[in-house]
């Protein structure tokens, strides 16, 4: 059976509502999925899944969560060489600069891009949750 991850960080809701929605989507009989927030993720479960989702919001200006998700992130760069993962964050302003950095960071350390980051504002509606879905069922 294929172990996915999904892992994310939520200030609002509106990446955890993303997350859920990737998690959905990476369902299948053959998959066991986990939906994790970063504090409940830990090195062995990126080790020991076959694919991984990480998603976090926007903050400050245009960078990951500081104080969880970015700390998370830079312990595992060294472990994602050739694992499929896919990228998700809500933003409430911007231009999506700090997905840009974050694909690029991820592809850097070697980790298999299964799609380009994907971004939406605020809570995601009907089309931004089929979106999630679709993101997910990438990794399955």
């Amino acid at each position: 059976m294929k172990k996915v991850a999904v892992i994310y960080w939520s200030g609002t809701g509106n990446t955890e509502a993303m997350a859920k929605a990737v998690a959905e989507g990476a369902k299948s009989d053959n998959t066991e999925v986990s939906l994790l927030s970063v504090s409940e993720a830990t090195l062995d479960i990126v080790k020991n899944s076959d694919a991984i989702a990480l998603g976090c919001p926007s903050m400050g200006a245009e960078v990951l969560e500081e104080s969880e998700m970015e700390p998370f992130v830079a312990s595992i760069e060294g472990i994602l060489t050739g694992k499929p993962l896919v990228l998700f964050g809500s933003y409430g302003w911007g231009n999506g600069e700090w997905m840009q950095d974050w694909v690029d960071r991820m592809t850097n350390c070697g980790a298999n891009l299964l799609s380009e980051g994907l971004i939406i504002q605020d809570m995601p509606g009907e089309q931004g949750l089929a979106d999630c879905k679709a993101l997910g069922m990438k990794l399955i």
